[in-house]
Order: C-alpha cells, then sequence, then structure tokens
C-alpha cells in the first residue's frame, strides 16, 4: 500500500504544494508535510497516532519492584515501555546509562550511543520537579522546575503562594 505522503499535498489555507520535512516534539520525530508560504503543517497519521501513545505511557506511573541479584540491585521496567521503545527505535541495546540525578532520584537513559560507539547527539534529559510546602493541612508554598537539556531556553522555574503565582524565572515573555 502506498503512503498518502509520498503524493502532493496542496495546502489548505493557501492552495500552494507542501513539501515534506520532520519535526521534533519532545524527543520523538514525526513526519510531517509543511507549507513554506503560510506555514501551515500536517502529522503524518501513523506518527501521530504514535506520538498520542508515548504520551500515554509518558503519563503513566508504575510501581516496580526491587530485587537483591548478587551484589548489585536489579529494578524491573515494564514490558509496556520495553516494548514501545523497540517498536520506534528498532534497537533496546544490553547497556544503558544510569547516573544519580538528585537524593531519590535515579535517570536511566537509552540509546546513549550511536552505531559508530560515539555518543548520540540525539539524547536529552528532561527534568521535573515539584515541591509542596503544607502546614495544618493547607497548601503554604508550592514550586514547580522544568528543565530540558535540548531546549535550555525553556527551562523554567515557578512558586506558588496559597494558589497564586508570585514568582516565574526563566520563562519567554509573551
Amino acid at each position: 500500500m502506498q503512503d498518502i505522503f509520498d503524493h502532493k499535498i496542496l495546502c489548505g489555507k493557501c492552495g500552494k504544494e507542501m513539501q515534506n520535512s520532520l519535526m521534533s516534539k519532545n524527543g520523538f520525530n514525526l513526519r510531517i508535510k509543511k507549507c513554506n508560504s503560510c506555514g501551515n503543517i500536517i502529522i503524518h497519521p501513523e506518527d501521530n497516532v504514535e506520538y498520542e501513545n508515548f504520551i500515554k505511557l509518558k503519563k503513566k506511573e508504575y510501581e516496580v519492584k526491587m530485587r537483591m541479584v548478587g551484589n548489585s540491585y536489579a529494578v524491573s521496567i515494564p514490558r509496556e515501555i520495553v516494548d514501545f521503545m523497540r517498536e520506534q527505535e528498532n534497537m533496546v541495546n544490553d547497556m544503558v546509562r544510569l547516573s544519580f540525578q538528585d537524593f531519590g532520584r535515579l535517570n536511566l537513559m537509552f540509546n546513549t550511543e550511536n552505531t559508530d560507539g560515539y555518543p548520540n547527539v540525539n539524547s536529552r534529559v528532561v527534568k521535573a520537579k515539584e515541591i509542596k510546602i503544607i502546614k495544618n493541612n493547607s497548601p503554604v508554598l508550592h514550586a514547580r522546575q522544568f528543565s530540558d537539556s535540548a531546549h535550555p531556553e525553556r527551562n523554567r522555574t515557578e512558586i506558588f503562594k496559597d494558589s497564586k503565582r508570585i514568582k516565574k524565572e526563566g520563562d519567554k515573555e509573551n
């Protein structure tokens, strides 16, 4: 069966032919058709479905077991995550990079090397932290911090007091 993106597609806004391109969204590469004159984009339907599956999987939280294996501890990774990664990359190496991120937080990175053995330039670390201070069962202070190694301009910190934002750092002004 032929792919619809192999054919010419005209822009619905201006009527000009759209060009093939790639768009990266949350580290996920999507095939798109883009109109160079008005900027209209169409995301490939298969890629859009895969991206939505990625977002659903990303929102899930798992409780996994940690076991003693020899002199090390082993943590099980849910099959659902590994299967998704295999579908996308067609390669989950036996070796992954593990680092101690913060107190109580470990970072596990897959696909950290290209096939030539050099570090993968597409590897990225996205972190989000949230801290709530509660006094007498009511929130007093709430802080959120977001950082992205691929897009440091998106890094930001927000501080809320009594559900009102009192401080925002690092976000672009609109």
